[in-house]
C-alpha cells in the first residue's frame, strides 16, 4: 500500500507540474501577443473633387507596405491602438495636362480633352505613418478571425512624377509647386483571415488653391480601394 500510495503522489505531482507549465505558458501568451505587425497592399485608385471635363483613363493602381506597432489596450487583447511606418506607391491615368511654362516657371494645367496623345498619367511616392484603432476577434493561438480597423494615415509626398506622350512629343514635370505634399487620409479595413477590404480617402486635396483650370481648382481627392494582407 504505501508503494501504491508514493507511484500515485508522484503521478499527481508531474500532472501538477504539466498543467502548471502549460498554465505559466498560456498566461505569458495572452500577456505579450500582438496582431497584425506587417501590412502589404494593393489597391484601385479613383481621382474624386475634379475640375470641369476631368476624367481617369486606363488603369490606376496602387502598392502599400509597412510596419504598424500594434498596442492592446485591454486585457483580453483584442482591442488595440496602431502606429506605424509605411510606403506607398500610386499611379493616376488621366486627362489633365501638368506642365510648365518656359518664360516664367509657372505649372500649367489643362484639360486634354479633344487632343490625340498615347500616355498621360502622375505618380506619386509617400511616406506614411498610419493610426490605427483595431477591434479583432483575435485569440493568442489562431491567426484566422475577425478584424475592423480604422483611423488616420499621414504622409508626405517626396516624389511626384507627371508624364505627358504623345507623337513627336513628350513633357515630363516633376517640380510643381501647387503640390500639398503633406497628405491626410481617413482609413477603413475590415476582413477575415487574409483577405481583408481596405479603403481610403484622402481629406485634403492634391493640388492648394494657386492649380487651376481658369477660374475652377484643380483640387483632386483620391480615393482608394483594394486588399490588404497581414503578417505578425
Amino acid at each position: 500500500m504505501t508503494l501504491i500510495g508514493v507511484m500515485f503522489a508522484v503521478t499527481s505531482g508531474f500532472g501538477q507540474s504539466d498543467t502548471t507549465v502549460e498554465n505559466v505558458k498560456k498566461t505569458v501568451l495572452d500577456s505579450l501577443y500582438r496582431e497584425d505587425q506587417f501590412y502589404a497592399g494593393f489597391t484601385f485608385n479613383l481621382l474624386w473633387n475634379t475640375p470641369s471635363g476631368i476624367s481617369q483613363s486606363g488603369f490606376s493602381g496602387g502598392f502599400h507596405l509597412g510596419y504598424t506597432r500594434d498596442m492592446p489596450i485591454n486585457k483580453r487583447r483584442n482591442v488595440a491602438i496602431g502606429l506605424g511606418l509605411g510606403y506607398s506607391i500610386n499611379t493616376y491615368g488621366q486627362n489633365l495636362f501638368i506642365g510648365e511654362d518656359i518664360d516664367t516657371g509657372q505649372s500649367i494645367f489643362r484639360n486634354l480633352d479633344g487632343i490625340d496623345y498615347d500616355k498621360n498619367k502622375f505618380i506619386t511616392h509617400l511616406v506614411e505613418a498610419p493610426l490605427e484603432f483595431r477591434w479583432r476577434t483575435s485569440v493568442p493561438n489562431t491567426h484566422k478571425f475577425w478584424r475592423i480597423y480604422t483611423g488616420l494615415r499621414i504622409g508626405y509626398l517626396y516624389y511626384f512624377d507627371a508624364k505627358f506622350e504623345q507623337p513627336g512629343n513628350q513633357v515630363r514635370q516633376i517640380k510643381i509647386d501647387e503640390l500639398d505634399r503633406w497628405r491626410v487620409g481617413a482609413t477603413f479595413t475590415f476582413g477575415w483571415n487574409t483577405f481583408n477590404f481596405h479603403f481610403y480617402y484622402s481629406l485634403n486635396p492634391l493640388f492648394n488653391g494657386d492649380a487651376r483650370i481658369g477660374n475652377e481648382r484643380v483640387g483632386l481627392n483620391a480615393a482608394k480601394i483594394g486588399l490588404m494582407f497581414y503578417i505578425l
